[in-house]
């Protein structure tokens, strides 16, 4: 459980940021070169490569390099943590709404 939790951790760090985040969704569209995902952010390339190490340390993509050119993919059953983690919520919050809305619209005759 420790270890489910902290891998959840670091997820949520590394999708915290908009770069970050803006790189995984173009990685949905398939594998781009570092180069090529780099010259849509206006910043420099090695603050681009933080972003990158971020991503890549958390397990959200891996990075292949063959000869000069690093090429990144997106893990894509790494976000299947976020959206488990998402659902046990969405269950508990749905769960404590439906015994909320039956103790509001219940008589007092029906307690």
């Amino acid at each position: 459980m420790a270890k489910y939790l902290e891998e959840l951790d670091g997820l949520f760090v590394a999708l915290a940021d908009p770069t970050r985040r803006e790189v995984v969704r173009r990685l949905g569209r398939g594998p781009q070169s570092v180069g090529d995902l780099a010259r849509e952010f206006p910043i420099t390339l090695p603050s681009f490569m933080k972003h990158v190490r971020t991503l890549e340390a958390n397990g959200l993509i891996r990075t292949t390099k063959s000869g000069r050119v690093r090429t990144c993919a997106l893990r894509r059953e790494r976000l299947a943590l976020v959206d488990g983690w998402l659902a046990e919520q969405r269950r508990i919050w749905e769960e404590r709404t439906d015994r909320l809305e039956r103790f509001v619209t219940e008589t007092e005759e029906e307690r």
